[in-house]
């Protein structure tokens, strides 16, 4: 089992896959990264060697922000957008989507479930 910047990649899948594990790394950086590596994309993690593993964790690190670097920083980016006030700062605080997303219907995910006034009078009691 390959193990890159403290994450365990998955043995079974093709390294391609496998690389979107980490937190920053999506399907092009992967097949970018395996292309600059000259590693094949259809090799599965656990038939990388050794030598594969340190050339792909040393591109990685040379290249890219990743896992806890780039949370830190999106969430400083969320925070400043805060701090200032603006729209999406306004819309951050409030759980409220901030990309022009419908909020009428749908937003779900960033509203939550809401309780119907019927739901309140049982509690009540």
């Amino acid at each position: 089992m390959a193990r890159i910047l403290g994450i365990d990649l998955p043995a079974e899948k093709r390294i391609e896959a496998s690389l979107q594990y980490l937190y920053g790394i999506g399907l092009t950086r992967a097949k970018k990264l395996l292309k600059d590596t000259g590693i094949s994309p259809d090799k599965r993690t656990k038939t990388l060697t050794e030598e594969e593993v340190a050339k792909i964790s040393a591109y990685i690190q040379k290249n890219f922000v990743l896992e806890g670097d780039l949370r830190r920083e999106v969430n400083q980016n969320i925070r400043q957008h805060m701090d200032m006030g603006t729209y999406r700062g306004l819309r951050h605080r409030k759980g409220l989507p901030c990309r022009g997303q419908r909020t009428r219907t749908n937003s779900r995910t960033r509203k939550g479930r809401k309780q119907t006034v019927g739901g309140m009078k049982k509690a009540e009691e």
